[in-house]
């Protein structure tokens, strides 16, 4: 009986890993791509790429932990940045942000 609790286990940390994998590559792909149309002073695209970017690094915020956590938490809070003054038509400043973001959800994938 230990040994099916423990093989359950495993396989559950593993899939949550795995979980957070796959959000966090897809939060990183969305925020480069924020990040290329801010700099070509594209803010209606930033802004789209920007807010899937968000959504997948929220997810995978909630399946990290330690350090890789505070990195997706903090692109996070750059892509909130980003959105915000993408919306108010600063591709200029949001691709700054959008540059800190991805540094971050970089540091968070490693």
């Amino acid at each position: 009986m230990k040994k099916h609790i423990a093989i359950i286990a495993a396989l559950l940390f593993a899939s949550t890993g795995a979980f957070a994998e796959e959000h966090a590559a897809e939060a990183l792909k969305h925020a480069e791509h924020a990040l290329t149309h801010g700099k070509a002073g594209h803010a209606p695209q930033l802004v789209d790429h920007a807010e899937n970017a968000l959504k997948h690094a929220q997810q995978a915020e909630s399946a990290a932990s330690g350090e890789a956590k505070s990195h997706v938490t903090a692109g996070i809070k750059a892509l909130e940045e980003a959105i915000a003054h993408g919306k108010q038509d600063h591709a200029e400043v949001a691709a700054q942000h959008a540059e800190e973001a991805v540094s971050h959800l970089k540091a968070g994938n490693s």
